[in-house]
């Protein structure tokens, strides 16, 4: 079936009057599940990790159509992922009432240095089995565009206003290498759902999708370079531990 970056992929498709080109990268036939050329296709090693924790994409015009897009990569793996097309002048119902929906809490993923004091939090609350009350399932939304891009779905979306901002305290540096950054702090949009995972206690989903971005990472490069796979890469094989773990949880 196919996720909700893929429908809104093609749903801009049908409104687009030409062709999307991709900027440097390569023509040849790609694969329309993993948006690879076909001899490079990876749909093979799509993991799926449950979460309680859901992703709420807001994406910039163009984002879904890039083959560089990595908030694809969420929505192969978290079953929970929403995506949405972000305008100024106009908004989608369902994203709306997805952001009132009372099983979620949604958190705006952005940095707290320009945000009020008072909307900023560095940690979600984690299930407790003694609660007497059932703690609200994390909704991360993560503005996936380029960083001027999102300053500006940020401060021109009022429906985003009124939700508590989470501020990511990073101290590593962003491993991404498909698009080119003037900073290494500004990390790509699943590097940021990784974070967010991992601090809603999905540690296991955090790990598969660090590694997943990895593993279309090296495709998508050898593709581009037109180099076979190396299937025994320390990717790939991290890929395979993390799915045995999975396994071995299920079965636990």
């Amino acid at each position: 079936m196919p996720h909700a970056v893929s429908l809104l992929r093609a749903a801009r498709l049908a409104r687009s009057s030409k062709p999307f080109l991709a900027r440097g990268g390569f023509k040849r036939d790609r694969c329309a599940d993993c948006r690879l050329n076909i001899g490079h296709c990876m749909c093979a090693l799509r993991p799926s990790v449950p979460t309680r924790a859901g992703i709420c994409l807001l994406m910039a015009d163009v984002e879904p159509l890039k083959p560089s897009n990595t908030g694809w990569l969420i929505a192969d793996m978290v079953a929970d992922t929403f995506a949405f097309g972000w305008a100024r002048t106009e908004t989608d119902p369902a994203l709306l009432e997805l952001l009132k929906d009372p099983q979620w809490q949604p958190f705006v993923v952005f940095p707290g240095e320009f945000v009020e004091p008072e909307r900023v939090v560095h940690s979600v609350p984690l299930p407790d089995a003694c609660a007497t009350q059932t703690t609200k399932r994390p909704l991360f939304i993560l503005l996936d565009g380029t960083w001027s891009e999102a300053r500006k779905m940020f401060r021109k979306s009022p429906y985003l206003d009124t939700l508590p901002v989470l501020s990511l305290e990073l101290a590593q540096i962003s491993q991404y290498k498909l698009r080119r950054s003037r900073r290494d702090d500004h990390f790509c949009t699943s590097e940021v759902a990784s974070l967010c995972l991992s601090l809603a206690g999905e540690e296991l989903a955090a790990q598969t999708l660090e590694t997943y971005l990895d593993v279309f990472t090296h495709h998508y490069l050898q593709a581009k370079n037109q180099w076979p796979i190396a299937w025994d890469s320390p990717a790939h094989q991290r890929l395979s531990e993390l799915a045995k773990l999975r396994t071995a949880s299920a079965e636990a």
